[in-house]
């Protein structure tokens, strides 16, 4: 995707609705992930002075405010917004998930009809939502497997190496290295984020660069999407779902 496009699309994604809005444009497993990324970037800036807010929030909440409003008022995603008002108010952080997942643990049933409206319009932070992504990572991987077995390339995954030497595994290891796109690699790595700067930057400090230290060369492929233009570090090459059309080449043992 183009800078232009992508930022574009970033600056009109704000809430759930947008997401549903403009589904019928674009492939919702990317504006989920990319709404997903935004929202969490901008919690993780405001966090803190949201929760020293949770006072005034109890006390708005309990003279008759919902959590709903509370969450637009201040612009916080909904079952965060809760959290810090149910925390504020005595319940533990366990106590608090238990109600998300079952609100008929609540006594007061105005009160559970106000968690269920929470989790219905929270996309982000929901049981429902963490299950997506789990499956979208899933998903992403199955396409990785579907690509390399189709093409009769043999690899050891992630569960593969677990307990091994290595302090970090890729998604697949090759058994022996192949060409794409004229450089040799030696693992891919599936991502169900959308490659943006900011995921980009963070995936290949954390895991890619580590990767090319242990393995060599690689690539790594965002599924939902990625920008056209990113800086990659030596040794590491990138993809969206464009992959499955493209092929491996072996290399002859020498």
């Amino acid at each position: 995707m183009q800078y232009e496009e992508y930022k574009r699309l970033y600056n009109e994604l704000n809430t759930a609705a947008d997401v549903e809005r403009l589904s019928s444009q674009y492939d919702e497993r990317m504006l989920d992930s990319l709404f997903t990324q935004k929202t969490t970037r901008e919690v993780k800036k405001r966090f803190y002075m949201v929760k020293n807010a949770s006072g005034k929030m109890l006390k708005e909440w309990n003279k008759g405010k919902s959590i709903m409003e509370l969450s637009r008022k201040y612009n916080f995603p909904p079952i965060l917004t809760a959290m810090f008002i149910f925390q504020e108010d005595g319940a533990s952080k366990k106590e608090f998930w238990a109600y998300i997942r079952d609100p008929t643990l609540l006594e007061s049933e105005e009160t559970a009809d106000e968690v269920r409206e929470a989790v219905k319009n929270d996309i982000v932070y929901s049981p429902a939502a963490n299950d997506r992504q789990r499956d979208r990572g899933i998903w992403g991987e199955g396409l990785l497997h579907e690509w390399l077995d189709g093409q009769g390339i043999t690899y050891r995954t992630e569960n593969d190496l677990r307990g091994t030497e290595f302090t970090k595994t890729p998604d697949c290891l090759l058994d022996k290295p192949v060409i794409y796109e004229g450089h040799k690699i030696f693992w891919v790595e599936s991502k169900a984020s959308f490659g943006d700067n900011t995921e980009f930057r963070f995936n290949a400090r954390k895991q890619l660069v580590p990767y090319t230290q242990l393995f060599g060369p690689g690539l790594v492929v965002y599924w939902v999407g990625c920008l056209d233009d990113l800086e990659c570090p030596k040794d590491v090459y990138v993809c969206d779902i464009s992959v499955m059309e493209k092929k491996l080449e072996r290399i002859e043992d020498e």
